[in-house]
């Protein structure tokens, strides 16, 4: 019995100095003081030996766990040791070495634009809405005295969903829903993306932001004066304090009187350029006073309040802003084109 101990103290102390990692030893472990282990056998066997050998035999076999416990105890410290040097080793920081610059993101230029002229309309006491991009034939037509043969309403032109309701095909539809529930005095400006059955060229495409801006008071003090300053103020703010604005006359069925209004060419100043195609002015966008079918179908009282309203589109805007020929570019991903901004 005790050669079988001397046996076993050899054989476990040289395996033990011999181990590299953490895993091995655990096994080592096991199977020298574990439950199945020869050394747990010899112990549990001492009932059978005489009172002498049970004591001789004892004090070897608990001498002997003693010394391989503290032997993997070692191991086990050096070898995390060793495993801390080579962590410290690999992550160790010189700072003296030139870091790496981590590249930000920024803002896409649509967004940039929205905000500029959200700004902008706040200065002058506006407040931005938002509303649904799903709507109703009534808030997205009817309520905008659309007739139901107007061209807006045909397959070419809207996108129908088989429920009878659309992707709204402007955000005239957030101030139907913001009258719903609001009285005047209010000024209001509807930012959002807006969509029509259109094929995808360098200046239209089946989406877009659109922006609409709606001022109603009670009748006599809401004039096509007021507009145009307000509109004139919104140029000299996005483009500069020398651009001018006109008014053409035109008809939407929303509006009556309707008026067209141009920008002066910010690259020119007016003198006619390749932008502005030698004109010196660049369409916006359509504006007029709300007609007064609007107001009752909303359930304001007739000729009770006048405003005026106006729209255009935002990538219009950052496409003359900055020099775009292809409004295409704002949604094809090319990180060329986007990080110039």
């Amino acid at each position: 019995m005790k050669n079988k101990i001397n046996k076993i103290k050899d054989l476990a102390l040289k395996e033990v100095s011999k181990m590299k990692s953490l895993a091995n030893l655990e096994s080592l472990k096991i199977k020298y003081l574990g439950r199945k282990s020869e050394l747990t056998n010899i112990l549990r066997g001492l009932k059978d030996l005489s009172k002498d050998e049970r004591k001789e035999v004892g004090e070897m076999a608990n001498k002997l766990r003693e010394e391989i416990e503290e032997s993997i105890k070692y191991q086990v410290s050096g070898i995390k040791q060793r495993e801390l040097g080579d962590i410290k080793e690999k992550e160790k920081i010189d700072v003296t070495y030139p870091g790496t610059k981590i590249k930000k993101g920024h803002l896409h230029p649509l967004t940039q634009v929205r905000y500029e002229i959200e700004e902008i309309f706040k200065s002058m006491g506006f407040l931005t809405v938002d509303g649904r991009e799903v709507e109703d034939e009534f808030h997205n037509f009817d309520a905008l005295n659309m007739p139901k043969n107007h061209p807006a309403r045909d397959m070419q032109d809207t996108f129908w969903l088989k429920n009878g309701t659309v992707p709204r095909t402007q955000t005239s539809s957030v101030q139907i829903r913001f009258m719903e529930k609001n009285k005047p005095p209010f000024r209001i400006v509807s930012i959002g993306r807006v969509y029509r059955n259109e094929n995808s060229d360098a200046t239209h495409d089946f989406n877009f932001n659109q922006i609409e801006c709606l001022m109603v008071d009670k009748s006599g003090k809401i004039m096509v004066a007021n507009f145009k300053s307000v509109v004139s103020e919104f140029m000299k703010g996005l483009f500069g304090k020398g651009t001018k604005t006109r008014l053409r006359p035109s008809y939407f069925p929303f509006v009556e009187p309707g008026f067209e209004f141009d920008a002066s060419c910010p690259y020119c100043s007016g003198k006619g350029c390749r932008i502005c195609k030698g004109t010196g002015w660049i369409e916006l966008g359509g504006a007029g006073m709300v007609n007064q079918n609007i107001f009752t179908s909303v359930g304001f009282s007739e000729n009770k309040y006048e405003g005026f309203a106006f729209g255009f589109g935002v990538e219009r805007i950052a496409m003359i802003k900055y020099g775009i020929d292809d409004t295409r570019l704002f949604y094809g991903g090319d990180l060329r084109f986007l990080e110039q901004f």
